[in-house]
């Protein structure tokens, strides 16, 4: 693309491809995991299709980072289209994948006013200390289902929630409460978020070698062997890819999530201490 998209957002080049429904199985078959992943990168390459034979832009619901990571693997397999991870702010979480025609760059894909993605700012009672998730289940329980609801931002007495533009009017005339407190809802402009700043704590430590297990053990403060328990039972995610091998080489810049334990990134792993182990710089999100 020409013009280089603002910081935080991941945008394709400009190369096309044609499909056939042959080679559309073949990508399925390569890049699907399962049954699950390969529904929703069949509907990501109808997308993607639609944006190419009318030139107009496509895009998918949100996507948590495991279905970004496995649509980004898909997209270069197609030899990278135009496209545009957006969630509305730099550091989101859930992001819609936008395909971009020829004519259209990126700037304008989420600069305007009606684009794809709404803020619903929602007021209560400072002392109602509401969650996310008794913010996410109050939106549920009206019917809209997780695909179409982005990143929740929580701040004393009011949340800005992140939704498909589609959704808005529905939210607006009735979302009323959540729990057993009142909300006063308005549109907010994009430019209106207030995401606030990870709180994060820093862990140095030495490892043997910088296998996944090890790493998740110093990370996460557990024993090497419950570290490649919870790796083999399938709790622990690389780069936002689920990863069963205790044995898998950990770099400087990975993300490493265990389900029910949080998320930390490794900043720094080179270099060797005077006892031969290799020195790790993480990054635990609390």
């Amino acid at each position: 693309m020409t013009n280089l998209p603002p910081l935080g957002y991941t945008v394709g080049t400009e190369q096309e491809m044609e499909y056939t429904p042959m080679n559309k199985r073949d990508l399925l078959d390569r890049c699907a995991r399962d049954g699950t992943q390969r529904m929703l990168l069949a509907r990501m390459l109808d997308r993607l299709e639609l944006c190419q034979q009318r030139e107009i832009p496509t895009q998918t619901p949100f996507l948590s980072p495991g279905e970004q990571a496995a649509g980004a693997n898909l997209l270069a397999a197609c030899g990278h289209p135009r496209h545009l991870f957006f969630g509305g702010f730099e550091g989101a979480e859930r992001k819609i994948c936008l395909f971009l025609p020829q004519w259209q760059e990126s700037e304008d894909a989420i600069g305007q006013e009606d684009g794809p993605l709404a803020v619903l700012s929602a007021t209560f009672r400072p002392e109602s200390e509401l969650t996310h998730r008794d913010l996410l289940g109050s939106l549920m329980g009206l019917g809209i289902t997780r695909e179409k609801i982005g990143d929740i931002l929580i701040s004393p007495g009011v949340a800005q929630v992140l939704v498909l533009r589609e959704t808005l009017t529905i939210l607006l005339s009735q979302w009323e409460s959540a729990g057993r407190w009142k909300l006063s809802l308005r549109e907010t402009p994009l430019s209106g978020l207030h995401p606030a700043v990870p709180q994060t704590k820093v862990i140095r430590d030495t490892v043997a070698t910088p296998r996944l297990d090890a790493v998740v053990s110093s990370g996460f403060s557990l024993s090497r062997a419950k570290a490649a328990a919870l790796i083999s039972a399938g709790r622990v995610s690389l780069n936002h890819r689920q990863c069963l091998k205790a044995d898998r080489t950990v770099i400087q810049g990975d993300i490493i999530s265990c389900r029910g334990l949080g998320k930390c990134m490794v900043k720094e792993c080179s270099g060797q201490s005077r006892k031969g182990r290799t020195m790790l710089l993480l990054e635990r999100y609390i």
